[in-house]
């Protein structure tokens, strides 16, 4: 019996599809969508702050709602790393999202991004 093995574009358009549907339920707040989309022990690494664990990750975006526009999508076997502006409670900020999957799943991700206009706000 023959298995299919996954060739890397087929890795890489899964690993695309599950982040770009991670963005958008999370702009769609479907919080409970967007949790089947990454692991149970999610590292979240941000300029702020770092998360680590699926639930302390959507506790806190389900009460900061960021939305995404995203500007550009690259793929590389499991990680994607997007290009996006994230609307930070009516401020706007240009962030770069590195996105690493395990099984399908988003496992870890880090986003960068200038702090400034957040911290001026304060």
């Amino acid at each position: 019996m023959l298995i299919p093995i996954m060739s890397s574009a087929d890795t890489q358009n899964e690993a695309r599809e599950v982040v770009l549907k991670f963005i958008s339920a999370l702009n769609s707040e479907d919080f409970d969508t967007a949790r089947t989309l990454v692991t149970d022990d999610l590292t979240f690494i941000g300029v702020m702050g770092t998360r680590h664990g699926a639930e302390a990750y959507f506790k806190d975006m389900k009460q900061m709602k960021f939305k995404y526009d995203i500007k550009k999508v690259f793929a590389d076997d499991t990680d994607v790393c997007l290009f996006y502006d994230i609307n930070m409670s009516g401020t706007t900020i240009f962030a770069s999202g590195w996105y690493q999957l395990q099984h399908g799943l988003i496992h870890t991700f880090n986003v960068l991004f200038d702090p400034r206009p957040l911290l001026e706000k304060k």
